[in-house]
This record gives structure tokens, C-alpha cells and sequence, in this order.
């Protein structure tokens, strides 16, 4: 009765509490139950209070098994006297579903942008995309990839808001109208001088305007286009283009011939059809220019002009007395024979065209030269062909605006106007322009600003563009390469499949190239520096010819038109590089800056001497290589073993074949087709003296510094290693 007891002194309030716990609510029904059929208590009659030592039956309560059965949340207990639901635990609280994190993710999202974008390493992005062996932190994700990997990082995500932008007005300025013909007169020519380097274009300029040209120039190559303005004895006016005859200068040749009207192609009597010969026809005919031949150099005993009109007409060519309408003079550019014969035809080709400008329109014209001189700033050389230009104009090139200060012509002297057909240089530009951009006047300092944020914002969209294409490339690339992935593990289930996978992914983060110091391609950093901007472009364009990056990776830093600076210094500094100026200068104080921090600065003035001085720089950036050379070989003819001290050393007899041996060189033993042995002599003996070296035909025993068994008929070798330097492979073509 004392088990019975017990249990009667359990109050109600205690036995209601145990149904937020499972297990206990279970054993309690079970008890209850047992209970019930023993007839030791009557379940309808259990008391609500029971605090004394007797038991006093209570109130029926009918249904309290039922209740203690409910599932939870449903009819949960009140407390009677508070009628409020017991205090959570801290357990409960966190068996309570959790608010997901929230990510913005937007289409087109690389692996690295995801990972920023959850505040997540990049790797929990390769671990929720097993899938997607080859992912790397570039490579762009589809919509469903970044939702998977959002979803398997316990997140949620929502799609990013695209800001609508309205479309900006097109503010851009146009060329006008074809002039009315009556407004049109008579403008000079402008004719382009091109051919071949050392053909003779150069002094053909200087004999016609009586100056000095070629004296001016380094080498005797023209290295940027020259605009003159040539009057004939008769009094015609005509616009002379020099255009570089190097192999460097052909973007220049290529603007030279898209603003002229006629091309004298300048040919050599004694050297012929050339590269640049051809490749200047090319041009013309590109821009349907009409060509008047001049074969140069008839005054040399080797000149054989009828071989260049032959050679001329295997590339459509055909001069008159061949049957064809391009006119050939005879000249010697040097002496100045036949020189007034080739101005004359010239001009009667250029009344043939009837060249003709408004001088009344707005301006427009083309940039054929640009640079940054010192006390002007900005300059750009023009050719005007249409309207005139004069001080006060507000003019438009590419992305950059003017307000005309100063004019000046081809030898620095101001003039007021230019008219169609002028050659003329332009200061007062806020941005150095490009060269080739086309130049239009308008109204106001404001439309010009309108006009140049309009060109800027069309370059930011075309670039977007471009780079959109770019990654939507890499996007199929990277979804072919998936597919071709899927196709392999195809028959595989689902869970064989991602183990693979997984085992693919960590292969390949361990396989992934650490590069080490040793390892490391070498390099070069440069920063380029040039007078005009024609010049560091004809740079830019062999630099890009580059292609030795196995052995050398060179990289541009910085390129620029003027002269040396400070801040050139410093970028040097910061990126351990070299700078090259071409036709600038760096004062005093820049020098010494520069061997202060022991920065090169290479200075020239001919533009092949600098991808020489390039070329050596970047061959002393490589590793030097050993090279061996042969000194003797000698042949085993028979071993033996001589006692030093408690060890026996094998020693072998042989006779030299080739050469000598020298002991202080290296040796090597040849078995067959193996290397058996690398190292040093320990003895070298001639019958039973030790000797230095052995020559052809004598016999001696030798010892090794690493006791190896001989085989009569082993060969060995004797020879030395040096130290050569390695030349770049890179051949820029000249």
C-alpha cells in the first residue's frame, strides 16, 4: 500500500506538465492505464490536489486521458491563475524555424561576384556546385547555377532591381551638306610622297622648297608626316605630305593617303620595287587615289629606270608608255634634274580632278599629326577641307574640344587663316585628340562639351557591348564544356554520379599550378615615351608584334606623347621597368632622379636602334643556359684495383682518342648508350706520374671521386661547361 501511497501524492498540475515532453507523456498514458485496469485508482476520479497523507476522491474530470494525448499546439495548457502559456525554454527556441538570409543576385554573375554577394568564401560556392568541375572564379554562372548555389548555402534569394535609364538624346555633331557650287574655288592639292625608306622622298620635299628637311632629320629617316606648303615658280600652291618610308610608320602612310588627293610614288632607279613600295600602292588604291610615278636616283651609273616600270607592272601599275595612264618622270631629286617636269604634271593632274573647296562652311578638316609641346600645349597638325579656320573657332575631334588660340604654319610662323586645302597647326585643344580624327566646328564652347560628353558616353556603351559579347562567349564555352561533362557521366545514377564529380573537383583544386619564384617567367615593364603622337603608335604597333612571352613577358605600363617627367620616374619605381623616350628629352634633375632610384632611361632618336636597345634588354632578363663542349674522349682497355690504405680503389687503364683530358675538367663515363657516371678525377696518372692532362694517343690510369666498376670498352668523356647568354627570339622584321 506504500507504492500506492506514492503515486496518489502526485498532483494533477505535475502530471499535465510532463506533456511537453514525449517520452514522459508516453509512460505517464502507459501508467495511467496500468493503473486503471488494477483497479488501484479510478481514473475519472483523480484528484486535482493531493497534498495530505489520506486520499479524498475529487470531482470527476472525464477527460483526461484524451487530453493528454493532443498533439502539440493544439489546446496547449494555461496556466488556471496567470491563463498565460508556459515560458519557452531556450531548446524550443531553437527548434523554431530560423529566417533565411536574403541575397540579391543578378544574371550574368561570376563564381567570385556570388560568393561577395552571400558573404561567402569562394570555395562554398565550388562545394554547392559539385557539378561544375571546371568553375573558376571568373567564369559566369546561368540563373539556375546561382539559384542552386544560393539555395545549398542556406539562403533565399531575390533578383536584383534593374534601374530603368532613359535613352539619352543623340547630341553628336554631323558633317553638313555638299556645298552649293557655287560657293566652290579653287584650293590647292594635297599630294602624299610615298615609297620606300632611303628612296629619295625626303630630299625630293627639300629640292623643292629649297630647305633643309633631311638635315633636320635622325638617321636620314622621316619618322612622323611632314605638311608643307610648296609655291611653284609658276605660282600654283601645292600641300606636300612626307609620309615615313619605314616599315614602323605604315599606320601613318595609311592616313597619308586617306586625306590626299594624288600620290607621287617616289622609286628608286637602282633598288626598285620594295616592301614599302607595294604596300604604298596598296594604300592608294584603297582610297582610289590617282599615282604619278617619280623614278628617283637616274643619275647613278646603276639605275636602270626601266626596270622599275617592268617591276611596277606586275602590281597594276602601268605606266603610259606601256599603254596605261599613270605618268612616270624621270628625276634626280638629289641634283634636282626634271623636278619643274614633275610639279607640272601635278598640276595638270590636279586641274584633271578639278579640286575645288568652300571656304564659307563651318570647318572641317583631318588631324594628320599631334603632340604636346611645352609652351603651347597641345598641338595637333591639320589639313583643312572645308571652310576657314581662324582664331576664335570652337572645334570638335574624337572625344576632345578646342578653342582656336594660335595658327601656325610648317615652318612655326602665326597666321590668322586656312583656308581648304591648307596645311596649318592648331593650339588651344583642352585633350590632345588622336591622330586620323576627323575635325568639325560648332557653334558654342558649350555644344562642343555636349558634343564630346555625347562620343564619351556611345565609347562606355560600345565597350559595355563588347564586353557583353565577350562574356556571353565564355558563357557557351563554359556551358559546351558542362554538357560534354554531363554526356560523360550519363549512365551513372544520381549518387555515383556526384561522388565522381566531387572527386573530379578536389582533383582538380589540387592540381591547380602554383607559380613559384622558380618557375616564374621572367619580364620587362615599360613605360614609352614619344615627340609626336604618330611615333609612340608606330612603337605601340611593333610592340605588338611581340610574341617571346614564353621566354620573356613584357608589359606596357604607361605610354604618352612629351617629355620625360617625374611621374614616369616614379612608375618606373613602383613596377621595377625601363623607359624609352623617342625624340624627347629629360632635364637635369629628372636624370639624377632616375639614377637615384637606378631607373634606366633609354633616349633615341631612330626608331630602329630603340627595338634593338629594347631587344637586348629583354634577352639580359633570361636565365643564362650551360653549354659543354668536348675537350677529349678516351676508351677503357683494362681495370684494375690499386690498395690505398685498407681500400681498394678501381682504377682503369685507358688511351686517349680525341682532344686531351684535363683534370681539372668535368668528366663523364659512357656505357653503351648510358650515363653511368658524372663527377671529378681523383688521380690522373701517366705510367707513374701523376700529370695534369693527357693527350691524343697517350695511354694513363685515372680514378674516379665516386668508386665506380669498369668495363673495358667504357668510354669517357672530358669537358668543360660555360655560361652563354640567351637572345630573345622576337624578330620585329627589320
Amino acid at each position: 500500500m506504500c507504492w500506492v501511497y506514492l503515486f496518489h501524492s502526485l498532483s494533477v498540475c505535475n502530471l499535465l506538465n510532463l506533456v511537453y515532453y514525449r517520452t514522459a507523456m508516453k509512460r505517464m498514458v502507459a501508467l495511467v492505464r496500468w493503473a486503471s485496469s488494477a483497479h488501484i485508482i479510478d481514473v475519472p476520479k483523480l484528484p486535482v490536489v493531493c497534498r495530505c497523507t489520506t486520499w479524498t476522491p475529487a470531482p470527476p474530470y472525464t477527460h483526461h486521458v484524451r487530453y493528454l494525448a493532443t498533439h502539440k499546439g493544439k489546446g496547449q495548457y494555461k496556466d488556471k491563475k496567470t491563463n498565460k502559456k508556459p515560458v519557452k525554454t531556450a531548446k524550443h527556441e531553437k527548434q523554431e524555424k530560423q529566417e533565411k538570409q536574403e541575397v540579391e543576385i543578378r544574371q550574368l554573375m561570376t563564381v567570385s561576384e556570388l560568393a561577395q554577394a552571400m558573404n561567402k568564401d569562394v570555395d562554398d560556392v565550388y562545394e554547392a556546385l559539385l557539378n561544375e568541375v571546371d568553375v573558376e572564379p571568373d567564369t559566369v554562372l546561368e540563373d539556375k547555377w546561382i539559384k542552386e548555389a544560393v539555395k545549398k548555402c542556406g539562403m533565399k534569394y531575390r533578383w536584383a532591381k534593374i534601374a530603368e535609364t532613359k535613352e539619352k538624346e543623340n547630341k553628336d555633331v554631323q558633317r553638313q551638306p555638299p556645298p552649293d557650287p557655287v560657293c566652290l574655288v579653287n584650293r590647292p592639292p594635297v599630294v602624299t610622297i610615298m615609297g620606300h625608306v632611303d628612296h629619295g622622298k625626303t630630299t625630293l620635299l627639300d629640292s623643292l622648297r629649297k630647305s633643309q628637311i633631311v638635315a633636320q632629320e635622325f638617321g636620314g629617316i622621316t619618322q612622323h608626316i611632314g605638311a608643307f606648303l610648296v609655291q611653284l615658280p609658276s605660282g600654283e600652291m601645292i600641300t606636300f605630305l612626307d609620309t615615313p618610308g619605314h616599315a614602323a610608320f605604315s599606320a601613318m602612310r595609311a592616313r597619308g593617303s586617306l586625306v590626299t588627293d594624288l600620290i607621287i610614288l617616289v622609286v628608286a632607279a637602282d633598288d626598285g620595287v620594295m616592301k614599302q613600295t607595294i604596300e604604298s600602292i596598296e594604300h592608294a588604291k584603297k582610297a582610289k587615289v590617282p599615282i604619278l610615278v617619280a623614278v628617283n636616283k637616274c643619275d647613278k651609273p646603276q639605275a636602270d629606270p626601266q626596270r622599275v616600270k617592268h617591276e611596277l607592272l606586275a602590281h597594276d601599275v602601268v605606266c603610259e608608255e606601256f599603254g596605261g595612264d599613270v605618268q612616270a618622270i624621270h628625276i634626280s631629286a638629289l641634283k634636282g634634274e626634271n623636278l619643274l617636269e614633275l610639279a607640272e604634271a601635278t598640276v595638270t593632274l590636279a586641274e584633271i580632278l578639278e579640286l575645288k573647296g568652300d571656304p564659307s562652311g563651318l570647318v572641317e578638316g583631318t588631324i594628320i599629326e599631334s603632340k604636346t609641346d611645352k609652351g603651347k600645349g597641345p598641338v595637333t597638325a591639320v589639313i583643312v577641307q572645308r571652310g576657314t579656320v581662324r582664331k576664335g573657332c570652337v572645334l570638335v575631334a574624337g572625344t576632345a574640344w578646342a578653342k582656336v588660340r594660335l595658327l601656325f604654319d610648317a615652318n612655326s610662323i602665326a597666321v590668322k587663316e586656312a583656308g581648304p586645302g591648307m596645311p596649318v597647326e592648331i593650339v588651344g585643344w583642352k585633350e590632345l585628340p588622336n591622330v586620323g580624327e576627323e575635325i568639325l566646328e560648332v557653334e558654342s564652347e558649350s555644344r562642343a562639351r555636349e558634343v564630346v560628353e555625347w562620343r564619351k558616353y556611345v565609347e562606355e556603351q560600345n565597350k559595355l557591348k563588347e564586353d557583353q559579347r565577350v562574356i556571353e562567349s565564355k558563357q557557351e564555352e563554359h556551358r559546351e564544356s558542362y554538357q560534354k561533362n554531363r554526356e560523360k557521366l550519363a549512365h551513372l545514377k544520381w549518387k555515383k554520379r556526384r561522388a565522381v564529380q566531387y572527386q573530379e573537383y578536389k582533383l582538380c583544386i589540387a592540381n591547380r599550378p602554383i607559380q613559384s619564384k622558380e618557375t616564374k617567367h621572367p619580364s620587362l615593364s615599360l613605360i614609352i615615351k614619344g615627340d609626336v603622337e604618330g611615333s609612340v603608335e608606330a612603337i605601340l604597333n611593333i610592340l605588338d608584334s611581340y610574341n617571346a612571352e614564353e621566354q620573356c613577358q613584357m608589359e606596357i605600363v604607361y605610354f604618352g606623347v612629351g617629355d620625360i617627367s617625374e611621374n614616369d620616374v616614379n612608375l618606373a619605381e613602383a613596377f621595377s621597368g625601363i623607359i624609352y623616350g623617342f625624340n624627347v628629352s629629360a632635364n637635369k634633375s629628372i636624370q639624377d632622379m632616375a639614377a637615384k632610384k637606378k631607373i634606366p632611361i633609354n633616349m633615341h632618336r631612330i626608331i630602329y636602334r630603340l627595338i634593338d636597345n629594347l631587344k637586348e634588354d629583354l634577352s639580359s632578363q633570361l636565365p643564362t643556359t650551360t653549354e659543354e663542349n668536348i675537350i677529349g674522349e678516351a676508351t677503357v682497355l683494362a681495370t684494375f684495383d690499386v690498395t690505398v690504405g685498407k681500400k681498394k680503389l678501381p682504377v682503369a687503364g685507358c688511351r686517349v682518342q680525341k682532344g686531351q683530358l684535363d683534370k681539372k675538367m668535368k668528366f663523364r663515363l659512357i656505357r653503351g648508350r648510358n650515363i653511368v657516371w658524372e663527377g671529378s678525377l681523383v688521380a690522373l696518372k701517366h705510367h707513374k706520374d701523376d700529370v695534369q692532362s693527357v693527350k691524343t694517343g697517350m695511354e694513363c690510369g685515372l680514378s674516379l671521386d665516386n668508386p665506380v666498376e669498369f668495363n673495358v670498352g667504357d668510354v669517357i668523356f672530358c669537358y668543360e661547361e660555360t655560361e652563354k647568354l640567351q637572345r630573345i627570339s622576337w624578330d620585329p622584321g627589320f
